[in-house]
């Protein structure tokens, strides 16, 4: 039985092409930086879980709830064949049982804060927004797009970026914790315009601050699916 069953709907996802130094610290053991036509990207990823299950039971008032995480991508060789994965730098959730069953289990970094989000659309646009509030601030995500999702186009930034199956979480500097996540290709819609509001040095460390300055390099939004999250094992 998969450890965790939901859907994820409507992944904001904004992309900062960064110097691979500023990654190094946490990257886990066993795996390298994974990178998009010699470039290395974190992103700030936003997406609302639907319908969850842990071990096939839904927990009253944490089936439904937003997430948004800093993440950046990564490779692991295992019988000669490469598992793309990724690793979180932070994940914030609304419900302090999540991120006491996710940083417990599976070693990650989850934190609780006041959280929000906006669907909507009109003649025109599909509007995605997800909120978060760190030191009385609020930070946000906020994307229009068009009405209509298209297939994901083989071999594409985007691609690369949403097909990633493995979560990886640093343990020590010689203990990494692996798991698998299932889902099918996604679609995507064209984003039209999009607006970030983040103090990257408040939430994620101050070793972000400098995303503050930067213009993303591209913006996605892309509809998810089902997904289901495997039992995590530990590499040594």
């Amino acid at each position: 039985m998969s450890f965790l069953k939901a859907e994820w709907r409507k992944l904001a996802i904004a992309n900062y092409a960064v110097n691979p130094s500023i990654l190094e610290p946490h990257l886990p053991f066993g795996t390298e930086l994974d990178l998009w036509e010699g470039q290395c990207f974190v992103s700030l990823v936003g997406f609302r879980f639907i319908n969850t299950k842990i071990l096939g039971i839904k927990i009253p008032f944490h089936t439904n709830f937003e997430e948004v995480n800093l993440r950046f991508y990564v490779k692991r060789l295992e019988n000669n064949e490469w598992k793309r994965g990724v690793v979180f730098i932070k994940e914030i959730v609304p419900r302090h049982a999540i991120t006491l069953v996710a940083n417990t289990i599976y070693k990650e970094h989850y934190e609780t804060m006041r959280m929000d989000h906006l669907w909507g659309e009109n003649d025109l646009s599909r509007i995605v927004q997800y909120k978060w509030k760190k030191n009385k601030k609020w930070h946000s995500i906020h994307i229009e797009a068009s009405l209509e999702s298209i297939p994901l186009v083989a071999k594409s930034e985007t691609e690369f970026i949403t097909e990633h199956y493995w979560g990886y979480a640093r343990v020590s500097a010689s203990k990494t914790n692996e798991y698998e996540v299932t889902h099918p290709r996604w679609n995507t819609y064209e984003v039209n315009n999009s607006s970030i509001d983040v103090d990257f040095g408040a939430v994620y460390g101050e070793e972000f601050s400098s995303l503050n300055d930067m213009q993303p390099t591209s913006v996605m939004l892309a509809e998810g699916s089902e997904i289901t999250v495997e039992k995590n094992r530990t590499i040594i």
